[in-house]
C-alpha cells in the first residue's frame, strides 16, 4: 500500500543511554533486537541533566520540513532542546514529552507495536500532534482526554493513545514504545535477570497482555505480545 504523502509517523526509535553496551546486551536478551540504535548520551547533554530514554523521530518531510515545524511546535509552546538545525530538531513538547523531528524516507526497523503518550496536559497536546502532523484523532472531542487512541492519518488504524497523566503519582510526561515479543513471560525473566524493572504483566482485557519496564540504565519502554491486539 502507498503511504499518503501527507503521513508524518516514527521512523527512528532509538535508544539515548549513559551506558550503549550494556544496553545491547540487555535488549538482545529482552528483545533479541536494538530497536534502530543505541547511541550514547552526549557529555553537555548529561551535563544539563538528559536521562537514558527510547526516542521517536518523526519523520516531518511532507509535513512542511524540520524548520517549519520547528518553528510551529515552538510557537505552540515546546522547547528546543540542544543544537538546532534544519535537519534535526529535539523539542520537549508542550505537555513535556520529548521527540525528534527528522526528514527520512526512511521506516523504522524496531518491531513497535504500540505508540503511547504520556502528557501533563492532553487537552492542549493532542490537539497539537494532530495539527502539526496530521494524525487522527478518535474518540469524541468533547469527552474525557484521559486517554486519546491516534491514527497516523484518517482512515487508518489506531496505532496508540495519548494518555493524561497529570497528577498521577509517579508519572512522568513522556513517549513510551511498545515492542512485539512473542512470549512476553519470557521477556519479563530476562528483564528481571538482568537488572531490569517491571510494572505489570497487565491484561487489560481477555488476550491483551502488555508489561511496562524500565531497563538498568532507567529508560522505560513497553513489552506487547505479539498475537493480541493492541492495548489501547
Amino acid at each position: 500500500m502507498l503511504r499518503p504523502v501527507d503521513e508524518a509517523r516514527f521512523c527512528r526509535i532509538a535508544l539515548r543511554t549513559t551506558d550503549p553496551d550494556a544496553a545491547a546486551a540487555f535488549y538482545d536478551a529482552v528483545l533479541g533486537q536494538r530497536g534502530d540504535g543505541i547511541v550514547p548520551i552526549a557529555h553537555d547533554a548529561r551535563a544539563r541533566g538528559a536521562r537514558p530514554m527510547w526516542l521517536g523521530h518523526v519523520d516531518v518531510s511532507q509535513r512542511g520540513g524540520v524548520a517549519a515545524q520547528r518553528e510551529a511546535w515552538l510557537a505552540a509552546g515546546a522547547t528546543a532542546l540542544g543544537p538546532q538545525s534544519d535537519a534535526f530538531a529535539l523539542l520537549r513538547d508542550p505537555g513535556g514529552a520529548i521527540l525528534a523531528l527528522v526528514e527520512s524516507s526512511a521506516r523504522s526497523q524496531a518491531e513497535i507495536v504500540w505508540h503511547q503518550l504520556h502528557t501533563a496536559d492532553a487537552s492542549r497536546v493532542a490537539p497539537l500532534y494532530a495539527r502539526q502532523l496530521g494524525w487522527a484523532l478518535h474518540g469524541d472531542d468533547t469527552a474525557t482526554l484521559a486517554r486519546r487512541p491516534f491514527a497516523w492519518n484518517d482512515g487508518g488504524a489506531i496505532v496508540g493513545s495519548i494518555a493524561d497523566v497529570a497528577g498521577t503519582p509517579g508519572a512522568h510526561p513522556h513517549w513510551i514504545f511498545f515492542f512485539g515479543v512473542l512470549d512476553l513471560h519470557a521477556a519479563l525473566d530476562h528483564v528481571r535477570a538482568r537488572g531490569g524493572r517491571v510494572l505489570g504483566p497487565m491484561e487489560l482485557r481477555p488476550g491483551v497482555r502488555v508489561a511496562v519496564c524500565d531497563d538498568p540504565q532507567g529508560a522505560a519502554f513497553g513489552i506487547a505480545e505479539l498475537g493480541a491486539p493492541p492495548p489501547r
